[in-house]
């Protein structure tokens, strides 16, 4: 029998995804309680699980190889700096990317942070494009932590911002009203235009302005190696221009944890006392650090040149949905043009579509047949492809489009006011419980 603190400290029975349909007949896998735990196997990779999970690509599980490194990986602590396997996969991220050094942290997030620590003084302030994450998705860390201010700048459906308008967005050291710009940051792939790649010759030209006005550039690179795959470029070409690049592990290529900062030795090491400052120190991290060095491997278990099959299943899902009565453009960045969804808008892994229905009853509607999609910026859907999806796939999502959309016809979306669309009532609207069965997560997540 449970003692008195068991039961009160015991956690309230969850329902699990398989149990709450009935359609698998499987049993939930249980925790020391006998509630079901929170660990739910929902990626197609998964034998016997009924779901396929397109809201993100942090989704994906870690390859077989990259568990087998993760079990033999050597170790040491990395705050002394001998965790030989955190130091392999430095010295191999910076020179796949032609730089000096790198730095392994805990996420995109704290990437971008500790990049801006790095290059920044405080009452400093960076350029970036006015829909990038580094803007709206990290909390304005730059404010919070590095004590920094933004100049936005208006983009183009490209992910690009016109050259001209950047020359005239750095401020005027001598006036002593305004701040002493610092930096120029680029987002590469860019999130809100659908994933599109910034071109090498954009990056150049951004960074021959900012290094004139005697400023570095810094690439959010979350998705630097879709951009390269797509380009047909190698990472070292596309980093060359950039004085840092921040990119994610966890994302297409399919590690669990962490991204990588890439730059100068005396970049990086300004960075690695940003991390510390910020609480990123790890210990014996070797463990996640092995699964990346798989990811950015040359061989069969390597994950970058894999990315361009999450490429065609993202246009052969674009494909389909445009051809269906009731998916339209999304809008914005997206798409400017109104009307049918453009598939040609889908060249990395992003698609992103409106509905002409209710979005919530077609999200749930979806989430029934076994299809996780999430709820974007103003009033959108995004799905992501990413390792473990297959052609055969991408084709049952589109079943269970063709499907949902007959469902909610008649259903017409909700009036939607500019708080609605926000990324915070997307992102609870998108991933609460009575939508997804699983604990919330944000909408527009690194």
């Amino acid at each position: 029998m449970p003692t008195t603190w068991e039961s009160a400290q015991r956690p309230p029975p969850l329902v699990a995804p398989w149990a709450a349909d009935g359609r698998t007949g499987r049993t939930p896998r249980t925790g020391a309680f006998g509630a079901p735990t929170y660990t739910r196997r929902t990626m197609p990779n998964n034998p016997g699980n009924g779901f396929i999970d397109l809201r993100s690509d942090t989704v994906t599980h870690p390859s077989p190889a990259m568990r087998r490194a993760m079990y033999e990986a050597e170790l040491g602590d990395d705050v002394f700096g001998d965790d030989p396997t955190v130091n392999a996969l430095q010295e191999r991220a910076a020179d796949l990317l032609g730089k000096e050094a790198a730095l392994f942290v805990a996420s995109g997030s704290m990437a971008n942070l500790v990049s801006q620590l790095s290059h920044l003084g405080r009452g400093q302030e960076t350029i970036a494009g006015a829909s990038t994450h580094i803007v709206e998705d990290e909390q304005a860390g730059h404010a919070v932590v590095v004590g920094t201010s933004i100049k936005q700048m208006h983009e183009n459906p490209d992910g690009t911002f016109d050259l001209d308008e950047l020359g005239e967005a750095f401020r005027d050291p001598a006036d002593p009203h305004q701040p002493i710009t610092g930096l120029v940051a680029i987002e590469n792939t860019h999130a809100h235009s659908m994933g599109r790649p910034l071109s090498l010759a954009y990056t150049r030209e951004v960074a021959r302005i900012a290094h004139a006005h005697g400023v570095p550039l810094h690439v959010d690179g979350a998705r630097f190696f879709n951009a390269s795959v797509a380009l047909g470029l190698t990472p070292r070409q596309m980093a060359d221009p950039a004085d840092s690049i921040a990119f994610c592990l966890s994302k297409g290529l399919s590690c669990p944890i962490g991204s990588m900062v890439v730059g100068s030795r005396d970049f990086v090491h300004r960075a690695w006392r940003g991390r510390k400052l910020v609480g990123g120190g790890m210990r014996q991290v070797g463990v996640l650090a092995a699964a990346g060095l798989v990811a950015l491997g040359d061989g069969p278990d390597g994950m970058i040149e894999r990315l361009a099959e999450d490429h065609l299943n993202a246009r052969r899902l674009a494909e389909g949905l445009a051809a269906m009565d009731g998916i339209e453009s999304p809008g914005g960045l997206a798409q400017p043009t109104l009307g049918t969804l453009d598939p040609g808008r889908a060249v990395t892994n992003f698609v992103i579509f409106r509905v002409r229905r209710d979005r919530t009853a077609f999200l749930d509607e979806l989430r029934s047949r076994g299809v996780l999609l999430v709820a974007y910026d103003h009033g959108t859907i995004r799905a992501v492809t990413h390792y473990g999806v297959t052609a055969s796939d991408v084709d049952r999502v589109l079943e269970a489009c063709r499907a949902a959309l007959h469902e909610t016809a008649g259903r017409t979306p909700a009036a939607t006011s500019p708080a609605a669309t926000s990324p915070a009532a997307t992102s609870h609207a998108a991933t609460s419980p009575a939508a997804i069965p699983t604990p919330p997560t944000p909408t527009l997540e690194r």
